[in-house]
C-alpha cells in the first residue's frame, strides 16, 4: 500500500523525534546578551582617525568632566556616548568651516570606567578591566585559571539591570570543552568560582 507523501514525513518527523540525540549537551542556562555596553565614560582611552589628516588623528582620555579637547573643534563632551556618536560629533565640528565631508573614526584602546570582578577559587581574583565583548573565559584568564579546587561548571555571575540583581549559573567547563555555548560579560558583572565539593 503507498502511503501519501505528506503522511510519510510526518511519520519520519515523529520517529526521529523518539530517537536520542547523539553526544552530551549542557547549553548555557543563561542567554548571552544581546548588546554590550560601549558608551565611554571619565579615564577611557580612544584613538580618532580623520583620513588624510594625520595632524587629527591620536589617543584621547577622556577628562573627569566626560570631555576631550580636540584640535579645532576644542572642548567636546564625549562621557556616555558611543565610539560612533563621537565619530559623528567630531565628523560634525570638523565639517563646520574646516574640512569638507570629513571621514573620521573612534576605536575605544580601554574602557578603564568599566569594570568586571572575578573572585573565589581563581589564582588572581580582584577587579579587571571591562573589554567590549569580554568572555567569561577572558575575565578567567585575567584572574589567573581556576585553582585545583574549582568547581568548573558552577560559576555563578551576578548582573544588576534596571536596579535589580540577578544571578545566573555558567557551566565553564564545558564552555571550554566546546559543550556549551560561550558568555559575554557585561561592564559591572560580578563573576564568582566556588569551591568543588569532594
Amino acid at each position: 500500500m503507498l502511503v501519501p507523501p505528506k503522511l510519510a514525513i510526518v511519520a519520519a518527523l515523529v520517529a526521529l523525534a523518539g530517537c536520542p540525540r547523539s553526544g552530551p549537551t549542557r547549553p548555557v542556562n543563561a542567554p548571552l546578551p544581546v548588546a554590550s555596553d560601549t558608551t565611554l565614560g571619565v579615564g577611557d582611552v580612544f584613538s580618532v582617525q580623520v583620513f588624510g589628516e594625520k595632524d587629527l588623528s591620536g589617543k584621547y582620555q577622556v577628562s573627569a568632566t566626560g570631555t576631550i579637547d580636540y584640535p579645532l573643534v576644542g572642548s567636546v563632551k564625549v562621557a556616555g556616548l558611543t565610539p560612533p556618536q563621537i565619530a559623528a560629533l567630531l565628523r560634525q565640528g570638523l565639517a563646520n568651516g574646516y574640512l569638507k565631508e570629513p571621514s573620521v573614526s573612534v576605536f575605544v584602546d580601554s574602557y578603564n570606567s568599566k569594570k568586571i570582578s572575578v573572585l573565589g577559587q581563581v589564582t588572581k581574583p580582584g577587579t579587571f578591566n571591562y573589554v567590549d565583548n569580554m568572555s567569561i573565559i577572558e575575565a578567567i584568564t585575567l584572574a589567573g585559571g581556576f585553582t585545583p579546587i574549582a568547581s568548573k561548571n558552577k560559576i555563578t555571575v551576578t548582573r544588576v539591570t534596571g536596579g535589580t540583581s540577578k544571578r545566573l549559573t555558567v557551566p565553564v567547563e564545558d564552555i571550554g570543552e566546546g559543550r556549551a555555548s560561550n558568555y559575554l560579560l557585561r561592564p559591572g558583572d560580578i563573576v564568582f568560582v566556588p569551591e568543588r565539593i569532594f
